[in-house]
């Protein structure tokens, strides 16, 4: 096993660039940060759940990770071996919409681009395109779910929302700027209907209270039913959502 980094032993940014670690003859992708409160080197599994995320202390050296990865081989193996497999957007994918299974289909003679059937997700036009069509699908279906919920619920506190974005982000599920603005990762689309609910209500309510206060957080269950089993769920089951596609 070898750890592989491009970045130099005496770098001091914050992220350094990632590498890759060879595990039984595995690849596994590597993604190094520094830490300036971090004490001791961690790593964890990555969120997408085919890589690993090492934690080194401001002044660690690369070779420091690279020796701990050699001792740690066997917990990273087991754990990447634990993780559920990648579901690529192909025909027959089972993929959560609003966290209700559905069945991706094609249908290369239709002309309806991408729709919605009884437990289904139909794609037309050329297989080639398929997980483009769906990905863009996805999108649409988040970016029109949030965009209304978000609008009703800045209405109920006399507040007016700004742009909102969405990403394919890692490390946050939403985020909301002082001017209105906010960016949420698409993949909600792919959760529960109440885990969604829930976060756009916490970025909503960051338009009154732009920090995690008890006020902040009064005000965000007041606008979501379920707000401890949404924040649940997120905790236990939300990597999972970033094995799709």
């Amino acid at each position: 096993m070898a750890l592989r980094s491009t970045a130099p032993r005496n770098i001091h940014l914050q992220a350094l660039q990632p590498g890759s670690l060879e595990v039984a003859e595995r690849e596994v992708p590597v993604e190094l940060q520094r830490h300036p409160r971090a004490r001791r080197i961690s790593l964890r599994i990555s969120k997408t759940g085919d890589g690993i995320v090492m934690v080194l202390p401001k002044r660690a050296a690369i070779r420091e990770a690279m020796d701990f990865a050699e001792r740690n081989s066997g917990w990273i193996l087991k754990h990447l071996e634990d993780q559920p497999a990648r579901i690529a957007f192909a025909p027959g994918a089972i993929i959560p919409l609003f966290g209700v299974d559905h069945v991706v289909e094609h249908d290369a003679a239709a002309k309806r681009g991408v729709w919605r059937g009884e437990g289904r997700i139909l794609v037309s036009g050329q297989a080639e395109h398929l997980p483009r069509r769906l990905g863009d699908f996805l999108k649409r279906e988040a970016h029109r779910e949030i965009g209304q919920r978000a609008r009703e619920k800045a209405a109920r506190i006399d507040r007016r929302i700004g742009r909102i974005s969405l990403r394919d982000t890692r490390s946050r599920w939403g985020s909301c700027s002082s001017r209105g603005d906010m960016n949420f990762s698409w993949r909600l689309v792919l959760t529960p209907d109440y885990v969604l609910d829930y976060v756009v209500a916490h970025e909503v309510a960051h338009l009154m209270e732009l920090n995690h206060s008890q006020r902040f957080w009064r005000l965000t269950d007041s606008l979501t039913p379920e707000m401890e089993r949404a924040k649940d769920w997120l905790s236990r089951e939300g990597g999972r959502v970033h094995r799709y596609g």
